[in-house]
């Protein structure tokens, strides 16, 4: 990290130690995992990270712990997060399995490979004149598969189409209390992003098209509050 963001670190851990999410522990994923064909070549998608930085940044400014999982990008640990490095969608799950564990929520922001190679190659395959085929295999839904008891649990929907049928689908599948919903095209790679936010409990709010950042301290914001539901006695 550079000096000035250093300071601005600094800044944001003395402002968030009485925030909202003040004692709160909050584990982030982001990134877009990388699945290896041979030592050299793999398979991974467009997806930056921005959104699961800007998520695990704001988390911290609201006085969260806050572990970060990330595959591989192009951006600056974030100041006061727990980075965890991670490459293939296995040892995502893997890391996920272990920092969960006691924790108040997780956000699923990473895009992970829904498929790997079969067999990885121990050396770099040379080109040869005929075609060549991989053959994948099913990767595991971490959201389905990691049991997080009492924790919030969010995920994203990064879809082309259907937008809103794909999301409550897998609002149900993986168990979540919120998904939040983007056109995958316009948000990879971009600093700007348009979401639908659906929750366990029916409603929907719509956040307009706004800088990641700006998005990112919405959606912590509701899940800190749905963190304070559910942790307030029942009436």
């Amino acid at each position: 990290l550079s000096a000035p963001e250093r300071i601005v670190g600094a800044i944001e851990l003395a402002l968030g130690a009485t925030g909202p999410l003040a004692g709160q522990h909050v584990v982030v994923t982001a990134g877009a995992t990388r699945e290896a064909i041979d030592p050299i070549r793999i398979l991974t998608n467009r997806s930056t990270g921005k959104m699961g930085y800007a998520i695990a940044r704001a988390a911290i400014q609201a006085g969260a712990r806050v572990t970060l999982i990330s595959a591989p990008t192009n951006l600056s640990p974030v100041e006061g997060a727990e980075m965890i490095d991670i490459e293939s969608a296995l040892e995502l799950l893997d890391a996920v399995q272990t920092h969960v564990a006691g924790a108040d929520a997780l956000i699923m922001a990473a895009a992970v490979a829904d498929y790997r190679p079969l067999d990885v190659a121990t050396d770099k395959i040379k080109k040869a004149d005929a075609d060549m085929a991989i053959q994948l295999t099913r990767n595991p839904d971490i959201l389905a598969t990691v049991g997080t008891p009492g924790a919030i649990r969010v995920g994203f929907a990064a879809e082309t189409r259907d937008h809103e049928a794909n999301a409550l689908g897998k609002l149900e599948r993986k168990n979540l209390d919120m998904i939040v919903a983007n056109d995958a095209r316009e948000a990879m790679g971009s600093d700007e992003n348009a979401v639908t936010l659906y929750f366990r409990d029916g409603r929907i709010e719509t956040l307009g098209r706004d800088a990641k950042t700006d998005l990112a301290q919405q959606i912590v914001a509701r899940v800190g509050a749905l963190i304070l539901a559910r942790r307030a006695p029942s009436l």
